[in-house]
């Protein structure tokens, strides 16, 4: 997986991030760029995943 690929995940994350921090400080919880970082490492890891399969899937289309 490429840096460029890594990079547009973690803008993505970025993106919702205002909106996940709302819904935990509804359930109480107060969200510091420490308790991020394990979350992003992991949604990081579910995207190339998830492109991985999506890339892999194309090809067989295109065979």
């Amino acid at each position: 997986m490429s840096n460029d690929k890594t990079m547009e995940f973690m803008q993505i994350a970025i993106k919702y991030l205002p909106e996940a921090n709302a819904e935990l400080e509804k359930s109480g919880v107060n969200l510091s760029m420490e308790m991020i970082q394990p979350f992003m490492t992991m949604f990081t890891q579910v995207m190339n995943e998830a492109y991985e399969l999506g890339k892999a899937d194309a090809q067989k289309e295109h065979e």
